[in-house]
């Protein structure tokens, strides 16, 4: 037991310092899009014709890229010839509404606090119930990654549980297939009122990649009120728990950087 306790002393603090502070992240991390707009050749598509999923808009207001279906891979800005599309260490990126996901690189609108009475109810203690509706098992595996020492959501009174009866709402990930439409309708009234639904990712938002394919419903928004938006392919942690964060009054609410 003393070796364990003093290799336990010798490792330090492991758990991430944000949000008392912003972490450091990578060159290579693919955050929030930044548009040079001076640097768009007049008449090129060459970013909308390259994206996957028809996340990007080529008009007379300039490139405009729907996070809600970015996959945040790098075909557009592999395909553009100015490299006027790159991508940021930006990871604050969720919203309160679908509208507010489309961007032309300038900074998002994020996701806001509920409501008083809301934060009464769920800011010292959220429970979520995880539902994957079809997803490929990258933005359930991040959810999962939430619980370990490194981010350890529970140091913020947040938690994931079993079953839906015990919980506040839903993390609802993939993009609702048909055969996983009422499954997810069933979990999401087990839930008792009132209660939160969280979209993880472009299949939860959009449909990702499967984006109007016959058997799937595009998200979740097709049949659940949702009320926090968390964007990427799949998100980082962090952006997830800025998201939960933002969304409890944990955080403030100016535009990202």
């Amino acid at each position: 037991m003393s070796k364990v306790l003093l290799a336990r002393l010798r490792q330090g603090h492991r758990t991430t310092p944000f949000p008392a502070t912003l972490p450091t992240l990578p060159d290579r991390f693919r955050g929030l899009l930044r548009v040079d707009a001076s640097r768009c050749p007049s008449g090129c598509r060459a970013c909308a014709d390259a994206c996957p999923t028809g996340a990007i808009s080529v008009g007379a207001g300039g490139v405009r890229i729907d996070l809600g279906r970015c996959l945040f891979c790098t075909d557009c800005t592999d395909a553009c010839p100015e490299g006027a599309i790159a991508f940021t260490t930006e990871f604050r990126l969720a919203t309160q509404t679908r509208e507010d996901l489309p961007t032309s690189g300038e900074a998002l609108r994020l996701a806001g606090a509920l409501d008083a009475r809301a934060r009464r109810l769920f800011g010292r203690s959220l429970a979520l119930r995880e539902a994957s509706a079809g997803g490929c098992n990258g933005c359930e595996a991040d959810v999962n990654v939430l619980s370990t020492i490194a981010f350890d959501l529970s140091r913020f009174g947040i938690q994931i549980v079993a079953s839906p009866r015990h919980a506040d709402g839903l993390i609802v990930t993939g993009p609702v297939t048909e055969n996983m439409r009422l499954a997810l309708r069933k979990t999401y009234d087990a839930v008792p009122a009132p209660k939160l639904v969280i979209a993880v990712g472009a299949c939860a938002i959009s449909g990702g990649p499967f984006v109007d394919h016959p058997e799937v419903h595009n998200g979740a928004g097709t049949f659940l009120p949702v009320d926090l938006y968390v964007p990427g392919c799949p998100p980082h942690p962090l952006t997830i728990l800025d998201g939960l964060l933002r969304l409890l009054g944990r955080l403030d609410t100016r535009p990202s950087r």
